[in-house]
């Protein structure tokens, strides 16, 4: 099942505080925060969202479809995407703005500040699914990712007018999103994802309990950070899949971007729940043992041995169709 990844794309510039936030936060001066902190490094790489997703997936040979808006400084990044199995077909150049920019300062305790200027993102609105996905090869699945909010909205309009399963992954989007845009995103999804704290505000935003969310949801795909992953469906009992213990933590940009990239993979070749979590999990450990989010090469044989190590002997197996090396056949160059 080929899969398109709608969403941001953009420079992250990332930054390295070594301290805790927490100990230069007075609680008695909470509503006058005004601090600048030194940093000790700083690393100019490629993210967004979307483009991660499709990064992950692009190395694990599934050739998906990047749809987002970009600047004309987006050239070297487009020809390092193409490289690693993503087809850029769907991407929308602006001639006005440049591509987002994503800032981020992490501390010693792996919290984050950032801020994310949409530069060229807020023309994704423009683009129209339904010329991209209606061909002979089109998707059976469009990833609906953090973007302009009306991009977002657009986008899964389009997919329940075309008929085409969707995944809502709003995250971040949620602080800017309203209790009817969000239950519009959600309702009638394939996959819901988000992590312990979005779940949390998913569910004041919409007003919905649990339940409510589960019944107009097929599966909510919940991430608790070292504690591995949540999955949850109507009248099943949760499913837990712990994190790959002991995982080096080095940055965790876009962790959560290279689990749903394995996961879907996973998914995408029609395997269970477990081993595609597991796979996403892996995944996403070796992302966070790297500065930035598309700084690592997808290794098929590293990753089945870290589901062996960290799930048990044949933990693997399910997974071999995922995890066999990409043949130049199953790559999209556009």
């Amino acid at each position: 099942m080929r899969i398109a990844v709608t969403g941001s794309i953009a420079t992250d510039h990332l930054m390295v505080f070594p301290g805790r936030f927490m100990d230069q936060l007075l609680p008695d001066q909470l509503a006058h925060v005004s601090l600048s902190f030194l940093v000790d490094r700083l690393e100019v790489r490629r993210g967004g969202v979307a483009a991660n997703i499709a990064y992950g997936l692009g190395g694990l040979g599934l050739a998906p479809l990047l749809v987002g808006a970009v600047g004309t400084d987006f050239t070297e990044y487009e020809l390092r995407l193409k490289e690693h199995g993503v087809d850029t077909g769907g991407v929308h150049v602006s001639a006005e703005r440049q591509t987002a920019r994503f800032m981020c300062i992490t501390d010693d305790d792996a919290n984050q500040i950032a801020s994310f200027y949409a530069g060229a993102m807020t023309e994704a609105h423009a683009i129209d699914l339904r010329t991209l996905v209606t061909g002979p090869d089109h998707p059976g699945l469009v990833l609906v990712s953090p973007n302009d909010p009306a991009a977002m909205l657009r986008h899964t309009a389009d997919c329940r007018a075309l008929g085409l399963p969707f995944a809502a992954d709003p995250s971040q989007q949620l602080a800017r999103l309203d209790g009817p845009q969000v239950r519009d995103l959600v309702d009638g999804a394939t996959w819901l994802f988000t992590n312990e704290y979005e779940a949390a505000l998913l569910k004041e935003r919409t007003g919905w309990s649990r339940v409510e969310v589960l019944a107009v949801v097929g599966t909510w795909v919940t991430t608790l950070g070292d504690q591995g992953v949540r999955i949850e469906r109507t009248g099943q009992p949760p499913l837990l899949v712990p994190a790959v213990p002991d995982a080096e933590t080095v940055d965790p940009t876009g962790v959560g971007d290279a689990f749903r990239a394995g996961f879907l993979a996973a998914v995408s070749h029609g395997l269970p729940l477990e081993p595609a979590a597991r796979l996403g999990c892996a995944l996403a450990s070796v992302v966070l043992g790297a500065v930035g989010s598309q700084s690592y090469e997808v290794d098929p044989a590293g990753l089945a041995r870290t589901v062996e190590r960290a799930y048990g002997p044949g933990a693997a197996r399910p997974l071999a169709s995922v995890l066999a090396e990409p043949s130049s056949e199953n790559s999209h160059d556009r």
